[in-house]
């Protein structure tokens, strides 16, 4: 019998290179630490319901250390995790990084930082990933499978052109009143955004419009940023529930994995991991390992390797994130208007700004205020408590938030190594290029303008640069080329230092285009695994 496929870690690319594995007859055997939330309560209520019938309502949306509060002036950020989610972020005895320039989330749950997402399903076009080692056509045929695993709903609008469509596009979600005089008006001054090189449109969302399977639709219920509580948003944890139908996948959570022990050749012969209950080691033969635990996790792993294996210290160069700017606007028409909370919470529409060439792409995606407990605007208010209710309730309905994505490319002086401690723990730099700010100050140039244009005002100073870092758009570390090299992978991620193992996720990504990159991380999982892996 053919040996397992072990796979490090159960996120996004994780699941869907495990999928594809075993729907080609293959077996796969998963490591995974696999965290867990608690279930979500009363999923039939809507998020008021549950201020009302919750036994402790305080503590589910604040928490019990009131954690989710995020007061004026202590902290940058404008919106935090809610306490439903913290579990999302808690990592393992022992692990540890330091930083310099870069902020980075790490998720060591069950479905990893795929349960925290807001669902954006963008797919890169040709352009965008013309430096990909691999015909554009492998990746878009994967896109279309994981489209149709996942259930990805939107429209083929102004948008298209930078969102290529794909195969099992779902009908859009219903738009909330918002979202709707936004795209009312952009039909109005269409003509003028679109020869500045702005578009507007629907976003890709992998939230179900329809029933899929066991899936149910969207109940709009306002809930989307506590947790999808009928399954409608997708998240990895759902395919790794399909993976545990087949009888050649193995499943084995409470494990951190800390490096490979290579054999003969460099090949990877077993790994390595600890049982966080016991605290004991355990080695797990292998043959062909798929690294999926996030580029910064599984570089990690790479590093610890080398490491144990005599290499001594490596820097790994060319970590990417995605700069995010975000844009707070009031919509003037809105004001006033009353606002209904049962509605999708995340974005529904997106804003395409055209570059010179198609890695100059920058993407919006906006999201109307609907049922989330702060915003920007409040926070800032120069007033007494009672005053500012009362102007937050008259302007709820008018509050929306463009979040604006840039591109990244790979350079020398962003890296990650180990230290050089007893106990080696991860080291990360980031430093932006010198032509960032001018790129951020054009971009917000076109954005504002396009809002006045939409009968929107950003409001003076409300504008923020989120670190990076903080969009959790990981990559770069160990590329895919076409010409061998050091700390490469092949066209279909197979590593050129150790044969045999193979990186799944991001770090393998040669540049990064403008776009939420998780819908990317699936299809080019399942691409890797259907060319190393295929039918048996």
């Amino acid at each position: 019998m053919t040996p397992p496929v072990t796979v490090v870690g159960s996120g996004a690319s994780g699941v869907h290179f495990a999928l594809t594995v075993l729907k080609n007859g293959g077996r796969v055997r998963m490591l995974d630490v696999g965290i867990q939330g608690a279930p979500q309560p009363l999923p039939t209520a809507s998020l008021n319901e549950l201020k009302a019938r919750l036994p402790n309502p305080t503590d589910y949306f604040l928490g019990s250390r009131y954690q989710a509060v995020h007061l004026p002036g202590d902290n940058d950020e404008y919106y935090g995790i809610p306490p439903a989610k913290d579990f999302i972020f808690e990592a393992p005895d022992g692990f540890g990084h330091t930083s310099d320039g870069f902020a980075p989330l790490f998720s060591f749950a069950r479905g990893g930082l795929g349960e925290a997402w807001t669902a954006g399903c963008y797919p890169f076009s040709a352009g965008e990933i013309a430096d990909f080692p691999f015909p554009y056509q492998n990746l878009a045929a994967q896109y279309d499978e994981v489209a149709l695993r996942i259930g990805v709903t939107g429209a083929i609008d102004d948008l298209t052109p930078f969102m290529p469509a794909h195969a099992h596009l779902l009908p859009p979600l219903a738009l909330d009143a918002h979202s709707t005089r936004l795209l009312d008006d952009y039909q109005r001054v269409r003509e003028r955004l679109n020869a500045g090189g702005v578009f507007v449109g629907r976003t890709r969302v992998a939230t179900l419009s329809q029933a899929l399977g066991q899936r149910q639709p969207c109940l709009y219920l306002g809930r989307c940023l506590w947790g999808c509580p009928n399954g409608a948003l997708y998240t990895p944890s759902r395919t790794l529930g399909e993976c545990l139908t087949y009888d050649g996948f193995e499943y084995v959570p409470g494990v951190d994995v800390s490096h490979l022990r290579l054999g003969v050749g460099g090949r990877v012969a077993a790994v390595v991991a600890r049982h966080i209950a016991s605290g004991t080691e355990q080695e797990f033969s292998a043959e062909r390992v798929a690294l999926a635990a996030g580029a910064l996790v599984s570089t990690r792993i790479f590093l610890t390797t080398l490491l144990r294996a005599g290499a001594g210290s490596v820097r790994l160069s060319g970590l990417m994130d995605n700069r995010q700017l975000l844009v707070p606007f009031v919509n003037l028409k809105m004001l006033g208007q009353p606002f209904d909370p049962d509605t999708y919470q995340y974005h529904l529409l997106g804003m395409g700004i055209a570059g010179e060439t198609p890695l100059d792409y920058v993407h919006g995606q906006i999201t109307t205020l609907k049922t989330a407990l702060v915003h920007p605007v409040l926070q800032r208010l120069p007033l007494d408590l009672g005053t500012s209710t009362a102007v937050f309730r008259f302007i709820h309905a008018a509050l929306g938030l463009v979040n604006v994505n840039f591109p990244d490319t790979r350079r020398p002086d962003n890296y990650v190594e180990l230290t050089s401690d007893a106990r080696p723990q991860l080291s990360i730099r980031y430093a932006p290029d010198v032509a960032e700010p001018s790129r951020i100050d054009a971009a917000l140039r076109r954005v504002k303008r396009a809002l006045r244009a939409l009968g929107c005002i950003v409001p003076p100073g409300m504008v923020h640069i989120r670190p990076m870092g903080a969009s959790v758009h990981y990559a770069g570390t160990l590329p895919m080329t076409s010409e061998p090299g050091a700390y490469t992978t092949t066209p279909d991620g197979e590593s050129r230092d150790m044969p045999g193992l193979y990186l799944v996720d991001g770090a393998t990504f040669p540049s990064l285009p403008a776009k939420n990159l998780t819908f990317s991380l699936m299809a080019n999982a399942a691409r890797i695994a259907a060319a190393a892996f295929p039918s048996a």
